[in-house]
């Protein structure tokens, strides 16, 4: 997989609903003041900036009418509040590393989507230091001149495709509202209810780093499915199932769907090894989120990858 070539930024400003404005160019957000009220109100409650993120940019970064205040100082209708996310951060934590490749979905100056490979973790660890999709992002942000902490929103075992949101900057991983997270999973059997919700708590196992389980002193869980198909293949039947969550446990689908006695195809932690794939197949292939900065929705798709699509097109029942 290549990079998608972006085309040139073009400088504007859009206006939208909160008379708030930002700026592609530099990562700027302005705000205009519409009722007197104090600065770090209009801050923390209007603009949602957490405690911590003010904390680093209250002395540097934050102006009124180009002119820096005190957090306590009180605003009249028409002010200019401008923030200027566009600060050096120090990434040098993430090895760079150009062998990593990914296709981009979409990008701004606020986000970085991608469409994460089967078999690529997304963070570094000990036995993935220099090759998890953290260091191809690295990578990707230096030769493009991006000076920001790698800030991945959504996470995805390292055997799952699909789609992954990279923040650029705190403020938009702090403010990033998911609507809609889908995925497509090929699962083992026939399931008698077609379409249903499985609401079960899922706890880490005892003695086990990894491995996750449904137990009723659990977190929260739940995911929705529906089957789209069923197919009969050599290892009998299976079926292809859409899942939507409404939480977002480690390996929920995959203990979710394995509780009700239909683990995800080659899933060899919770079901059983496959002929058909090599990995649990399972793709995230649609996000549904606000964008923080524009307010507005973006809805993002990434195509079933090949060794689930050539399963899928089998004979069905």
């Amino acid at each position: 997989m290549y990079y998608i070539k972006k085309n040139k930024k073009v400088q504007y400003k859009i206006e939208i609903i909160l008379n708030f404005c930002y700026n592609l160019y530099i990562m700027e957000i302005k705000y205009v003041v519409k009722n007197d009220t104090n600065l770090v109100r209009i801050l923390k409650e209007r603009l949602s900036i957490s405690n911590r993120l003010y904390k680093k940019i209250k002395n540097d970064c934050i102006y009124v009418n180009g002119s820096k205040l005190r957090y306590d100082t009180i605003l009249h209708e028409n002010d200019v509040i401008t923030i200027n996310l566009d600060f050096i951060e120090d990434n040098s934590n993430i090895i760079p590393n150009k062998e990593i490749k990914f296709n981009i979905l979409y990008e701004d100056e606020w986000l970085l989507i991608i469409e994460k490979s089967p078999f690529m973790p997304v963070h570094p660890s000990i036995n993935h230091y220099e090759n998890s999709l953290s260091n191809g992002i690295r990578y990707y942000y230096d030769t493009n001149n991006i000076h920001k902490k790698i800030r991945i929103t959504n996470r995805l075992d390292k055997d799952t495709s699909g789609i992954v949101i990279i923040a650029k900057s705190e403020y938009i991983q702090e403010n990033i509202k998911v609507l809609l997270k889908e995925y497509i999973a090929i699962a083992k059997g026939e399931f008698e209810i077609k379409e249903g919700t499985i609401n079960r708590p899922i706890k880490r196992k005892n003695d086990s780093i990894i491995e996750r389980c449904v137990d009723e002193n659990g977190d929260n869980a739940i995911t929705n499915y529906k089957v789209i198909k069923t197919l009969n293949v050599n290892d009998g039947i299976l079926s292809v199932v859409k899942c939507s969550l409404e939480t977002g446990r480690t390996h929920q689908i995959r203990v979710h769907l394995s509780s009700i006695n239909h683990p995800i195809l080659g899933d060899s932690l919770y079901g059983t090894k496959s002929e058909l794939i090599n990995r649990q197949a399972l793709h995230c292939y649609n996000m549904k989120f606000i964008h923080p900065v524009t307010r507005k929705e973006i809805c993002i798709t990434s195509p079933i990858p090949d060794d689930m699509s050539q399963i899928i097109r089998m004979n069905n029942l």
